[in-house]
């Protein structure tokens, strides 16, 4: 995963930084600091990846990682 596509994913959603740190459990002070990093969140704590993760499957987001980084709406 990378910062472009946390932002895009809440930009899919209308969400702000907020909103993403409470659904996640997390603080808004990290969400703005992942979307500062450069490159890859490769060495970011694997349970901070995973809450945001979670908490954007659950509106049906998801993260492509193939040769492109990307974010999709999942098909019902």
């Amino acid at each position: 995963m990378i910062p472009a596509q946390l932002r895009a994913a809440r930009a899919m959603l209308n969400w702000s930084q907020s909103e993403l740190a409470r659904r996640a459990e997390l603080s808004v002070e990290t969400i703005k600091r992942l979307e500062r990093m450069e490159g890859s969140l490769d060495a970011t704590k694997v349970s901070t990846l995973s809450a945001i993760t979670k908490a954007f499957a659950k509106e049906g987001i998801e993260f492509t990682n193939g040769d492109a980084h990307g974010v999709r709406l999942r098909k019902k």
